[in-house]
C-alpha cells in the first residue's frame, strides 16, 4: 500500500481574504515541491502556504510538482516559503521539500480575466 492513499489532511482548501490592492508590491515565487503523491497532499501543501503570513495567493500544481505563491516578499521571504512547504508534512509520515525556482514581480505573473486572478 502507497503511504499516501490513507493520507490524512483538512477536508476543505484553506480560503484567505484577498486584498487585490496589496499586489503592487507583492513578488511571485515558483517552486518546485517534492514528496507531494495524491491531491491531498497538494492541499495540504497549499494551506500551510497559505497559513504562513505574507502569502496572498497559492496554487499548487501537482503533476508538474510546482507551487506559485503570491506573496508580500518584506513578510514571507524564500526561505520562509520553503520551510512552510516543509512544515506542512507535520504529521510525521509525509515529507515535503520544496527549491525556490524563480521569483518575479506579481505585475508579472497574474492577470485577472472574468473577475478572477489567473497565473500567466
Amino acid at each position: 500500500m502507497n503511504e499516501h492513499e490513507n493520507c490524512q489532511v483538512e477536508s476543505e482548501a484553506l480560503e484567505k481574504p484577498f486584498d487585490p490592492g496589496r499586489l503592487d508590491q507583492a513578488a511571485v515565487a515558483y517552486l518546485a515541491v517534492g514528496g507531494m503523491d495524491c491531491p491531498r497532499c497538494a492541499t495540504r501543501v497549499r494551506n500551510g502556504l497559505l497559513a504562513l503570513g505574507g502569502t496572498l495567493l497559492a496554487e499548487v500544481f501537482l503533476q508538474e510538482g510546482l507551487a506559485a505563491v503570491a506573496c508580500d516578499p518584506e513578510r514571507a521571504g524564500p526561505e520562509d516559503l520553503v520551510g512552510a512547504v516543509a512544515g506542512s508534512g507535520h504529521d510525521g509520515r509525509h515529507r515535503y521539500r520544496a527549491q525556490v525556482l524563480a521569483l518575479r514581480p506579481a505585475a508579472e505573473a497574474l492577470v485577472l480575466e472574468r473577475g478572477s486572478w489567473t497565473w500567466r
